[in-house]
């Protein structure tokens, strides 16, 4: 018995999202907007509070600053059950802050990484990993530190007997390198469409998964409001999302991932995989920030059983 179902090293910061009328006028013109909430952000503490609320047991390993962010996020998921033992708190280090300007069905994102790229492989012991059934990786391209040595992470967890799922995020660079080497290493690739055609240089997300499936054992591409598609060996699996009134979609792949990952290691079918991770991804959507709507284990299955019908 492990003492922890999901291990997720990865990026600390709270988002600042504002909503309404926010696209900005410079001049110095002043604008009101509808709404600012201080939350729980990064895509990686999305997902581990998103899991956590699902009943897994999980671990966080991040750096922060020793200010009022990153007390905030390590509050918020102390708050939520998750193990913030092995979080490095650098008073050298500003935690870093995403701001969102939210319209609804769209976001635009401003991001000040402070401390998000300071983690490295060498601070996530073996001991640690050892303790953990499943490795979850968000953000690749934001951990300048972490990115360098994760096929050599990956190998350690591999032995170790971890599964390992990576979702990469958007690259801001432009650049997507280094992840394809990467999937041969990993169990789950979790990309959304636009990541996958970006990495893959290509225009239709059908191919794009062709090319992705090839190379990792699962491939689950997130579609938003058209569902999730699923590749796993011979089988292709496509699933349908459910109709919800979105407040705001920050944070609804990473409840998907969420979602996918409990699935994956309660060895359900990948349809029912993929079912689940979109109900957790929609109901998100339902709330503002990433994780105010994230659902519990039988909210979720309730309205599984009940799109089944």
């Amino acid at each position: 018995m492990k003492l922890f179902d999901l291990l997720i090293p990865g990026e600390i910061n709270p988002d600042l999202i504002l909503s309404g009328d926010v696209e900005p006028q410079f001049g110095q013109v002043e604008k009101l907007v509808d709404s600012a909430v201080l939350t729980v952000g990064s895509s990686s503490v999305i997902t581990a509070c998103g899991a956590a609320r699902l009943g897994l047991k999980v671990a966080f390993i991040g750096v922060c600053g020793d200010d009022v962010f990153g007390r905030f996020m390590l509050d918020e998921m102390h708050k939520r059950g998750i193990h913030t033992g092995a979080v490095i708190v650098d008073p050298n280090q500003s935690t870093g802050l995403t701001v969102i300007l939210s319209k609804g069905n769209d976001r635009a994102m401003l991001t000040f990484p402070g401390a998000m790229a300071a983690l490295c492989v060498e601070d996530i012991t073996d001991d640690l990993l050892a303790q953990a059934r499943h490795l979850h990786v968000a953000s690749y391209f934001l951990q300048d530190a972490l990115r360098p040595g994760l096929p050599c992470l990956f190998e350690r967890a591999r032995s170790l007997g971890l599964t390992i799922s990576l979702d990469t995020n958007w690259d801001p660079s432009g650049q997507w390198q280094g992840v394809l080497e990467l999937l041969p290493l990993i169990h789950i690739f979790l990309p959304n469409a636009a990541e996958a055609c970006a990495l893959t240089g290509e225009e239709d997300v059908e191919t794009a998964a062709a090319q992705l499936s090839a190379r990792v054992e699962t491939l689950v591409i997130k579609l938003g409001a058209r569902g999730a598609l699923g590749v796993r060996g011979g089988q292709r699996v496509r699933a349908p999302s459910i109709p919800v009134q979105v407040a705001d979609t920050t944070g609804a792949g990473d409840s998907f991932n969420a979602g996918f990952i409990y699935g994956y290691l309660n060895d359900w079918p990948l349809e029912r995989a993929l079912r689940f991770a979109n109900i957790c991804g929609a109901l998100s959507a339902t709330g503002y920030g990433g994780t105010a709507a994230q659902p519990t284990l039988e909210q979720a299955l309730a309205l599984m059983t009940e799109a089944a019908v």
